[in-house]
Order: structure tokens, then sequence, then C-alpha cells
């Protein structure tokens, strides 16, 4: 997580900066990849229109192993059909560079934004009896998107965000929990076995985002 506390600095340290700058603070939440939650912090016209955003997404996946996926011994739905289970989770550290589009109705503000991202997914096959299979990865990715909101008193706003995030491949570490112990394994993406662990550990290629939630202004 080392990378998030480098954000999070710059992301201060650039607000600070601005002196008496505005600084917004949110939270949303709704669907990206599964039930999704954001916290952010924005400071807005730094340079004339232009200011920057720093956020924090999680989500539960809501499709963590891939159904149809067939390592050489039968396909994860047959093992479902057996009580096999699976879960998953995206974390997700977003630096975006934003511009406000002004109110254009009243009470009503638009702001686009676009930046870098850094994912960190995860997804669990699970057997029952510690008999389990847990893939990860850590990736970046770029991200674009547009925040909505409406006035609801002078510093307090409802806030609608529609956005896209792109994950570039990178590699892949499992680790299998087994009777007779536990192994580990990884795969880079020149791996030949890459592609048959890439199509069973369902991770964001394209990811799409809906939330609504508040910010309040200071």
């Amino acid at each position: 997580m080392k990378l998030t506390h480098v954000l999070a600095i710059t992301a201060l340290t650039t607000a600070a900066t601005a002196g008496a700058q505005t600084i917004e603070l949110g939270l949303t939440g709704g669907y990206a990849g599964g039930l999704s939650g954001e916290a952010f912090v924005h400071s807005p016209n730094l340079i004339g229109p232009i200011g920057v955003k720093f956020s924090v997404a999680y989500a539960r996946a809501a499709d963590a192993i891939n159904d149809s996926s067939d390592l050489g011994a039968g396909t994860f739905a047959s093992y479902k059909a057996n009580g096999a289970t699976e879960s998953g989770t995206h974390a997700i550290v977003g630096l975006d560079a934003t511009y406000g589009l002004g109110e254009l109705a009243p009470g009503i503000d638009t702001t686009l934004y676009a930046g870098a991202r850094y994912g960190m997914f995860k997804s669990t096959e699970d057997y029952g009896s510690n008999i389990n299979a847990t893939y990860s990865s850590n990736s970046f990715g770029l991200g674009a998107g547009a925040m909505v909101g409406y006035a609801l008193t002078g510093n307090l706003s409802l806030v609608a965000d529609l956005g896209a995030d792109y994950f570039f491949k990178s590699t892949i570490n499992q680790v299998n929990n087994t009777a007779s112990g536990k192994t580990t394994d990884s795969y880079t993406t020149s791996d030949p076995n890459y592609a048959g662990i890439s199509n069973r550990f369902v991770r964001p290629g394209v990811e799409f985002k809906v939330r609504v939630g508040v910010k309040y202004v200071f």
C-alpha cells in the first residue's frame, strides 16, 4: 500500500499549497464491478477551472471466478454445482485532474475528471475444509468520468459520479491451500500459462462505474 501513501501525500500537499482554496470531501456508493463505495478529496479551481482529486474506492466483486474456465480438471461451474464458492475484492486508488464546467442550471454543477489508477484485485475459489485458491494482481490504469452535484445547502450537495476505468494486464500471483500444504505461483504476462489463469481470475479490463452520494464543501 506504499503507493496509496504516496498518492495521498501528493493530493494533500497539492491542496495545502492552495492556501484558502476550497476543498470538497465526498462519499459515494453504487456499482463498479460489484457493490462499491468511494471516498474522495477534491480541490477545484487551482488554476482557473482546473483542479485535482484524490480517491479511494472499494468493491465486492459481483463475479470473482469465471464459471466456464477449465484448468484441466473441469470447469469451475462444475465445482460450484458441488458446493464450491467464490469471492473477490477490488480496491482502487485514483489521482485525477479535474475541469469544472460551472453551474449548468440553478444549483447544479458539473466537473469532468481524468487521471491515473492503481488497482489491487483479489479473487478466491473455496472448496471448504481449508482447501482454496486465491489469485491477486496489482495493476496500473487510466480513468475518466463526470461528477454532477446538486446543492442541498450552502455547503452540502448531492453528487452523482459516472465514469469508466481501464487497467493494464499485470503479473498474477496464486496461492493454493491443499490437503498437502500451501503452494505459491506467479505468472507474468509472457508466461505460457498466463492466458488460462487470467481467464479464470475475473478482474477489470474496462470497468464502468455509477455511484451517488454526498459532498461537503469547506
